[in-house]
């Protein structure tokens, strides 16, 4: 019997454990999408205990708290922060097969050198021992350089003054390369309450009053300018599902019928975030930055929770059958105009991998690889089986070697681990496939299509025409 989570940790071949130690293990990382607060990165963020840094922001743990019945009070709630972890590691030994359970205990392994398995039993000297480590300096950077990440993209909003990144940027101290990426979500969202209020705040960042369609791509053509400058070279869209309903009039009206407080018609909603992402997408091939586009979810569908807690806080599931023919006429109308900036496609429903698989095969273009890829195992999908079925997708339908890897998608600085957890499940179906001759058993041929899909896929996709730039460091 292995021990759990040892050297061989989810390979299960000699040219699987060969692949990783020799290959994966010691390329760097490249999160290239990621919620960790910039201004953390820049101050070099300490925390007080284990629960500040692991459980505040979770979804993931949050979830499992909620569905052991833990009252709310230990999950977002005012209890003290040690009844919240131990709430927590009363639910995890119930969760086995869920990706937190080995994501966990991985951090505890990495970060705090702490063999320990999470329970109620332990979670007093788990607690203690990494309080420890937390007081003896392992800060938001140390937790960086320790896990070797070279670059982090982090998700900012358009109105963002990006001061924190100004920052980092002459901070001779720190030498991994903090940039943004442009995620206007809020421009999109015409029907939430605040989307006046926002377009001030937009407005005002770009010196441009908003009171036409027009106005919101000059603010946003303005923004963009203003973020390429701080090194941006990646753009994030977060959409319930992917539209495709082109009529630039009514697009118009219905801006201004949002603008007037007014409730927009399912058409008018759709022609709008249309027009939007169109006009996006068009400016993003201009810069030659890449445009990541996030969909089939449904958000906030516990009514009540929302109410009480508001979005995001783990009240979200999948959205089934909302994004192949919307996609194929968006993509396809901006290769028309040969608009099509580099794209990453991401569902959140897991039947789509092979849809979206193949769409992105549809679009390809002579010296630029795989430019529109599917994206790495999103969200729900992130698990052992999830990243298995994502990255045999790429493979049945593509080009395995073009894929660009792992990401965290996370809020923890402690999520790095991710990156290993993905790196171990592609050596060991790469090392699977070589023992039984489904590929030849040439390591080093293999090592070098494990180092690209771990790395240098990444930073060549995503940051190929600017990391000679001042900002990469």
């Amino acid at each position: 019997m292995k021990p759990f989570i040892g050297d061989d940790f989810l390979l299960s071949t000699k040219t699987a454990e060969i692949l990783y130690r020799d290959y994966a293990a010691k390329m760097p990382v490249f999160d290239y999408h990621c919620h960790v607060s910039p201004e953390e990165i820049a101050n070099d963020r300490a925390f007080d205990n284990i629960s500040q840094i692991w459980l505040s922001g979770d979804h993931y743990k949050w979830r499992l708290m909620r569905a052991c019945g833990s009252e709310e009070k230990y999950v977002t709630g005012d209890a003290p922060d040690f009844e919240k972890f131990r709430a927590f590691a009363a639910a995890l030994p119930r969760a086995a097969g869920n990706p937190v359970y080995h994501w966990a205990h991985l951090e505890l392994k990495r970060y705090f050198d702490c063999d320990l398995v999470i329970s109620p039993e332990t979670a007093g000297e788990i607690w203690e021992l990494c309080n420890e480590k937390l007081r003896g300096g392992l800060t938001a950077r140390k937790i960086i350089k320790a896990s070797n990440v070279t670059a982090i993209c982090t998700t900012d909003d358009p109105a963002d003054s990006l001061e924190w990144h100004v920052q980092m940027k002459s901070d001779a101290d720190f030498d991994t390369d903090v940039r943004p990426a442009f995620r206007p979500d809020r421009a999109f969202n015409a029907e939430k309450p605040d989307f006046r209020e926002y377009m001030g705040t937009l407005g005002k960042a770009a010196g441009i009053p908003i009171k036409t369609l027009d106005d919101v791509y000059g603010a946003l053509k303005n923004r963009m300018d203003f973020f390429h400058k701080n090194g941006c070279r990646i753009s994030d869209h977060g959409l319930d599902y992917m539209f495709r309903r082109e009529n630039e009039e009514t697009a118009g009206k219905a801006f201004l019928k949002a603008m007037n407080g007014k409730t927009l018609s399912l058409e008018e909603n759709e022609c709008y975030k249309t027009a939007l992402l169109f006009f996006c997408g068009k400016e993003y091939h201009r810069r030659k930055w890449a445009m990541q586009l996030h969909f089939n979810v449904v958000r906030s569908v516990n009514t009540a929770m929302f109410r009480t807690l508001g979005a995001d806080t783990g009240f979200d599931c999948i959205r089934a059958g909302g994004g192949g023919d919307g996609l194929i006429r968006f993509l396809d109308a901006l290769a028309v105009e040969n608009r099509l900036p580099k794209t990453v496609l991401y569902s959140l429903e897991p039947s789509d991998s092979m849809l979206l698989a193949t769409i992105a095969g549809c679009f390809h273009e002579a010296g630029v690889p795989s430019k529109v890829r599917l994206g790495a195992a999103w969200w729900f999908n992130d698990t052992k089986a999830g990243i298995i079925k994502q990255l045999t997708a790429f493979a049945d339908t593509g080009v395995l070697g073009n894929f660009t890897g792992m990401l965290t998608d996370s809020r923890s600085f402690l999520s790095y681990t991710r990156h290993e957890y993905f790196r171990r499940i592609l050596c060991d179906m790469l090392g699977g496939w070589a023992e039984n001759g489904e590929y030849p058993a040439d390591t080093e041929a293999l090592g070098r299509m494990v180092s690209d899909i771990s790395y240098n896929n990444a930073l060549e996709y995503f940051l190929g025409d600017s990391r000679n730039s001042p900002s990469f460091r």
